[in-house]
């Protein structure tokens, strides 16, 4: 018993390269699927993840049941996916091939609705994510842009942003100042 729990049965580096491989071909189709982050994947989404990671199981580790091949496949997903964040990290055109770009949804108040298609994203989404980031309204958005995170990124128009405090503090000295010469006037 103990034999065949850590007995490998396919060669070491069969394992890792079919790991390589699968990693590589669900990184392709997700990077073709869109931007959708995990804060935005819908219930359709997690059922899609739980299945994949069970058609895929036998791609990776074959017929090999043991302990050690699960965990030389566990251990080289973990270090092939630690490899490309940290390329992405340092390389523009790594990341320009693995992330993509940001995709405009809201132009000038108005909604891309060709972005929004091409995304798959329903408006329904972009509004809960224009109320959650402080806006009232799609008019009010100067920009909203979807990053190849997954994350709505929105710049209001100039006239709708909120007061900053050096905002505040400038009114304020102007209002001192305009104390003062009341005052010396009098």
């Amino acid at each position: 018993m103990w034999h065949a729990m850590f007995a490998e049965q396919i060669p070491l580096a069969e394992k890792i390269l079919r790991t390589v491989i699968v990693y590589a071909i669900i990184a392709v189709l997700f990077r073709l699927t869109g931007k959708r982050g995990l804060a935005s994947m819908n219930t359709f989404d997690v059922v899609v993840i739980f299945l994949l990671s069970n058609v895929v199981q036998n791609a990776i580790i074959g017929n090999d049941t043991s302990l050690i091949g699960g965990l030389i496949g566990a251990a080289t997903l973990v270090a092939v996916n630690t490899c490309v964040n940290r390329l992405i990290a340092v390389s523009a055109t790594a990341a320009r091939i693995f992330d993509g770009s940001a995709t405009t949804v809201i132009s000038d108040g108005h909604v891309v609705d060709r972005a929004l298609r091409r995304l798959g994203m329903r408006r329904s989404e972009l509004n809960t994510a224009v109320h959650l980031q402080g806006s009232d309204d799609i008019a009010e958005v100067g920009r909203g842009s979807l990053e190849p995170g997954g994350q709505l990124v929105l710049t209001l128009k100039t006239g709708e942003q909120g007061a900053t405090k050096s905002d505040v503090a400038e009114l304020t000295d102007r209002l001192r100042r305009i104390e003062n010469l009341l005052s010396a006037s009098r």
